[in-house]
């Protein structure tokens, strides 16, 4: 069975036969959905719990959303 895999920048699940692989000197490989996360990620170095249209930015988002609504009450 073909597995799916994740982009390592915006998260979204990668169909079988589609995307692209980096792989570095050292052996680790990241898999991107798109030529925008690949040149985001490598190219740019960006982080993607700061880019606002990644599911990471969402995640952080909404535990920054949730502590600010404790410290108020």
């Amino acid at each position: 069975m073909v597995e799916t895999r994740k982009c390592n920048f915006c998260g979204v699940e990668i169909e079988p036969g589609s995307g692209s692989m980096y792989v570095k000197k050292d052996g680790s490989v990241f898999n991107f959905c798109t030529k925008k996360c690949n040149k985001n990620m490598i190219g740019l170095k960006r982080v993607p719990r700061t880019t606002a249209w990644t599911q990471q930015f969402a995640v952080e988002k909404e535990a920054r959303l949730k502590s600010m609504e404790k410290k108020g009450e």
